[in-house]
């Protein structure tokens, strides 16, 4: 996503644009083309109505990025019920298996908290090689015992590590989920346009020109901040994940 992975440059930016579009539109009018007799009535119901739009879509972009956050949050939290369940079902396997399966999940399960923590995507990318071996290594204790002995409570164990395997896809599927980059385009030329026509009706002093540029980054700032699953401040703190490795140590 570039930029929207940083809610501080997306606020800078977002904030900056608006201004010189605002002081454009004061110029506009200004120097280039000012109002009519009678035209500042239609230019008034022009200007509400795409601040009203402008504010619909800024509402309709933070629930979707609450969305994807509370999306994240439960898979955080299905991931850290999955890791339990297998543990408990490590008993299932013969003592051995049952004794290596288990260091596996330890290991595992710091992987992942370790994924939740990671402050930027180099780091994740290289825990998520090391969360893909083990995984690797989860399988094959699992399956040697399938093999060895084939039967319906071994099958138990078999399923519950395909739970974990699969828990971790949704959550990476969910940390990709993010705001459409068309829609955060179409936002900001929205807002763009609407300071343009803030500066271009502007009659009284600049100091207006900077104050709805301001609460539009803030706006853009939250959002930003919600949906970026890294660079915000608003992130997934895998307190499931942390709580269930707490009651695994040997």
């Amino acid at each position: 996503m570039g930029i929207f992975d940083n809610p501080f440059v997306v606020f800078a930016v977002s904030l900056i644009v608006q201004w010189a579009a605002a002081y454009v539109g004061d110029i506009l009018r200004k120097r280039v083309r000012p109002f009519k007799q009678g035209e500042r009535d239609d230019f008034d119901i022009l200007r509400n109505a795409a601040l009203t739009l402008l504010g619909l879509i800024i509402g309709f972009s933070f629930a979707m990025a609450v969305s994807r956050y509370d999306q994240r949050k439960n898979a955080e939290e299905v991931e850290a019920n999955a890791i339990g369940t297998a543990y408990l079902r490590a008993d299932l396997l013969p003592a051995n298996d049952a004794s290596r399966l288990r260091d596996f999940l330890r290991k595992y399960i710091s992987a992942r908290i370790s994924f939740y923590e990671a402050g930027n995507e180099r780091q994740a990318a290289s825990i998520n090689a090391d969360v893909q071996r083990l995984q690797a290594d989860l399988w094959n204790a699992v399956t040697n015992a399938a093999v060895t002995q084939p039967t319906p409570i071994v099958a138990l164990a078999t399923s519950a590590i395909n739970e974990v395997l699969n828990s971790q896809g949704f959550t990476q599927a969910a940390w990709w989920n993010r705001i459409p980059g068309a829609a955060w385009a179409l936002m900001g030329l929205i807002a763009i346009s609407c300071n343009l026509l803030l500066g271009y009706g502007e009659h009284r002093t600049n100091v207006f020109l900077l104050i709805l540029p301001i609460i539009i980054s803030i706006s853009f700032f939250l959002i930003a901040d919600i949906d970026s699953p890294r660079g915000g401040v608003i992130r997934v703190t895998p307190h499931n994940l942390v709580a269930q490795q707490q009651t695994m140590n040997p």
